[in-house]
């Protein structure tokens, strides 16, 4: 078995997960902190290791709205 690829306590794989975090803004200055906000959130909480994240972008006419759903699950 290889390997799992991995970024500090961040495992880049599909595996199971028993936590999930959202982070969500709409507000220019607040979208443009959420990555800083997700980097702080993950090495605050190192016992927690990341599965997988999904960002995503919604839009009407008056407001954007970016989302970063983080999957973890707990260590020991």
């Amino acid at each position: 078995m290889s390997a799992t690829p991995a970024i500090g306590n961040v495992v880049l794989s599909r595996s199971a997960f028993n936590g999930v975090k959202i982070f969500s803004a709409t507000m220019f200055g607040d979208r443009a902190q959420l990555g800083e906000k997700v980097t702080s959130w993950i090495s605050e909480n190192p016992k927690r290791e990341v599965t997988e994240m999904v960002v995503s972008q919604s839009s009407d006419s008056s407001y954007h709205c970016i989302s970063i759903v983080v999957f973890y699950r707990s260590v020991n």
